[in-house]
């Protein structure tokens, strides 16, 4: 199976199947996100315990790309310390804009077959955006343009 099939079947798993698709009671920091390009909408709950991201979900709407995204960094983001996500939006953010060619290991690296699709770029990074957004407090909803 090569990485666009891999992309395809991970994309399409995660969108029909959103994992930590819920609503967190009492976040510790909770932001919006918006990509007014192409109607994503979502919101990110996350609990932080010492540093670390005890528990971190999502609900909203969006295209598949988008939620399938917010699915798979909620997987490999929960029970990690803030310094991983930091690291993790940094290394997907790249990857995808094009900074770097190296991009995450592991499931998240399906991801940088969204470079292929330059359009739905900010569709894959909305909800890493809203994460660090809220990870260094912000309190205005994050938008993509």
């Amino acid at each position: 199976m090569d990485l666009r099939d891999l992309y395809q079947e991970v994309i399409v798993d995660h969108n029909r199947d959103p994992r930590n698709f819920r609503r967190l009671e009492q976040p510790t920091h909770k932001l919006e996100g918006f990509n007014p390009l192409c109607g994503d909408r979502l919101t990110v709950y996350l609990q932080l315990d010492g540093g670390v991201i005890t528990d971190l979900a999502f609900e909203g709407s969006g295209c598949a790309i988008s939620v399938a995204s917010a699915s798979l960094m909620t997987e490999a983001l929960k029970g990690k310390p803030v310094t991983t996500a930091e690291a993790l939006f940094t290394q997907v953010h790249d990857s995808l804009t094009g900074v770097s060619e190296s991009g995450p290991d592991g499931k998240l690296a399906v991801l940088t077959g969204v470079r292929a699709y330059p359009s739905r770029i900010k569709c894959a990074t909305l909800a890493w955006h809203t994460l660090n957004s809220a990870l260094h407090g912000g309190h205005e909803p994050v938008k993509t343009e």
